[in-house]
């Protein structure tokens, strides 16, 4: 299998979005070339609390999980292409979660590649 070019973005938790911190919750990536959008979450409520100790998990997880639906095409994002969900999701906002700047590489596997940033990056 040939390596083809990805994009993805982190998705960030920021409890309490005046203060601009973050904790990574997410990546979010695109595979034009393998017809490819997903992204994984994974959640860690007590780093969201040692940002801000009254922090709505359950919404952060919400929202989180809209991210998801997205990717799968529910909702009016069915109507859309997979580049241009990837772009409303990245899209820059000022919301509890976000998505950071995209960034790109290269992959054999973008499901494999997805994991392997949840590891590196969020976990």
């Amino acid at each position: 299998m040939s390596r083809v070019v990805f994009e993805y973005a982190l998705v960030r938790a920021s409890p309490r979005v005046d203060r601009g911190e973050c904790v990574n919750v997410g990546v979010v990536l695109y595979c034009q070339a393998r017809d490819f959008l997903a992204v994984q979450v994974h959640v860690e409520p007590q780093r969201l609390r040692l940002l801000d100790a009254s922090v709505d998990v359950d919404g952060v997880t919400g929202a989180a999980a809209a991210l998801q639906r997205t990717c799968a095409g529910e909702g009016p994002a069915g109507a859309t292409s997979l580049g241009q969900r990837f772009r409303w999701l990245t899209s820059p906002r000022s919301t509890v979660v976000h998505t950071g700047p995209v960034h790109s590489g290269l992959t054999d596997d973008p499901r494999v590649e997805l994991g392997r940033l949840v590891d590196v990056l969020v976990r």
